[in-house]
């Protein structure tokens, strides 16, 4: 029951086990170690389905791009729309921060934006980089999210990652739409770098309803119904075809397409560019009550 509402981050089977998770959550906070195995790259060029409509488990891409036996969720059970992750790449700590399209399509509602908010709160505290890997159609839309109070809570990741000062690198994997983009670590945050994979699709909102907006005189005049769904489909393949990751690229969007395999290596070199935060001898922030 507190695993699936949140109020516990790892769910263990007994005292053995939740001493073991507790010292390796506690180890992340030394930042740099050896570095680790790193797994096969390449694997990472066929984790995200040609097919937008396809879901994939973020947790691949991020059990990838780490070091071998380095990941640790945290509230995997709550906010099942994101994953929240301590991990190393090289051997030194990150924060992973990251949508899951196998739940909600990665549309991001109240449970997920909480988890997200209170995480980057804890990376920036003890000041470890954050990863965000980006892929959302934005936040979730209807009536029964807007009860939870979804535009409140969603501001809480926009604050918690305006105002940290930890760096932040971010991969858009695939969709990047609209506000749930926006707070994922995009150019107004300024990331120490903004990447994409050839996968990567922008837009203020869903291309299919963007369509419905923009087109919407012409799908009325349309006919037939099969005919409207001709051109719906038309218009939308245009639509996409100018928001993809080359043609965002060309717009200055982001910094670079990238070979998926290569990420790792980016990320790598990405870190030991930044500098060592500040020697503190007092707390640095509040972490907020989750």
């Amino acid at each position: 029951m507190h695993w699936a509402s949140g109020v516990i981050d790892i769910l263990v089977k007994d005292e053995a086990e939740a001493i073991a998770a507790a010292k390796k959550y506690l180890g992340y906070f030394d930042m740099q170690k050896p570095a680790g195995e790193a797994p096969d790259q390449t694997l990472l060029r066929d984790i995200v389905p040609e097919n937008p409509r396809r879901a994939y488990n973020v947790r691949t891409v991020i059990q990838t791009l780490c070091d071998i036996d380095s990941v640790m969720e945290v509230k995997a059970g709550y906010g099942k729309a994101a994953v929240t992750a301590f991990g190393r790449i090289a051997g030194r700590t990150v924060g992973i921060v990251a949508n899951q399209p196998m739940y909600l399509a990665g549309a991001m509602d109240t449970p997920a934006c909480l988890k997200m908010a209170r995480f980057i709160q804890i990376c920036d505290a003890f000041d470890i980089p954050l990863v965000v890997l980006c892929d959302t159609p934005g936040l979730m839309v209807g009536p029964e999210v807007e009860k939870t109070g979804l535009m409140r809570h969603s501001a809480r990741v926009l604050s918690a990652l305006a105002n940290a000062t930890v760096p932040v690198l971010t991969v858009v994997l695939r969709k990047a739409y609209g506000l749930g983009y926006y707070i994922m670590g995009s150019r107004p945050f300024e990331p120490a770098i903004l990447v994409a994979w050839p996968t990567a699709e922008f837009g203020g909102m869903g291309l299919e309803g963007a369509v419905n907006i923009i087109y919407a005189k012409e799908l009325e005049a349309a006919a037939t119904p099969e005919e409207r769904a001709g051109l719906h489909a038309s218009l939308t393949a245009e639509l996409k075809r100018s928001n993809t990751a080359v043609e965002s690229g060309a717009k200055f969007l982001y910094d670079d397409v990238i070979d998926p395999a290569d990420t790792r290596d980016i990320l790598v070199k990405t870190l030991e560019t930044l500098p060592q935060p500040a020697l503190r001898a007092t707390r640095k922030r509040v972490i907020e009550p989750f």
